[in-house]
């Protein structure tokens, strides 16, 4: 017999960019550990994360436990042409579904860049509590984001709040695992579970 996992609490925080630079540390390490990269990803990914928080648009929420530990953490930002994600999934939506579907979902859209939890407190709801946080008031008609291909927590969360197919199997340029990229439109519909 397993002994039951005691629900973990977080609290939700909007965080500034100076907010998320005193805490970039503790950030990565949630991301690195979440995506199961090796550690010497943060230093190659802190200068990405602060260039995001130059974007127009770019707006975080944290999970933070009752101990002030990071539990969880997302952002994004407003996408636009001449960023790197959007180009990407912008020539594959055009070669996959064509030059209208690009045109449909590449504009007016929020990129939501991370979205992670760590390990030890995944099944908590932390992760779709700071997704419905960081999307409420986007102003954007949608909400885009990309994913590692696979059956995750993830991805049972992004489809239970209607995210669909945009493409599959894509390879992003400098990492081999084959994504999904996936849509909605906003805002997100109520939490019917009363969370």
């Amino acid at each position: 017999m397993t002994a039951a996992r005691s629900p973990v609490s977080a609290q939700l925080v909007e965080w500034t960019s100076d907010q998320l630079r005193a805490r970039l540390g503790e950030a990565l390490t949630v991301y690195v550990t979440a995506m199961r990269y090796p550690m010497s990803t943060v230093q190659q990914r802190a200068p990405m994360w602060l260039s995001h928080m130059l974007r127009p648009g770019w707006r975080c929420t944290a999970a933070v436990g009752a101990d002030g530990s990071l539990l969880g953490i997302g952002y994004g930002y407003l996408g636009a042409p001449g960023q790197w994600w959007h180009e990407q999934v912008r020539r594959g939506l055009v070669s996959v579904r064509g030059t209208g579907a690009a045109r449909e979902w590449m504009s007016d859209y929020f990129e939501l860049t991370e979205l992670h939890v760590r390990p030890d407190a995944q099944g908590n709801r932390i992760g779709e509590n700071v997704l419905r946080r960081l999307l409420d008031g986007v102003p954007a008609g949608r909400v885009l984001l990309s994913t590692p291909e696979g059956p995750t927590k993830a991805w049972r969360l992004y489809r239970r709040v209607g995210f669909e197919d945009l493409l599959r199997d894509y390879l992003f340029a400098g990492d081999p695992r084959p994504f999904a990229v996936l849509g909605r439109t906003l805002p997100l519909p109520s939490d019917e579970s009363g969370h």
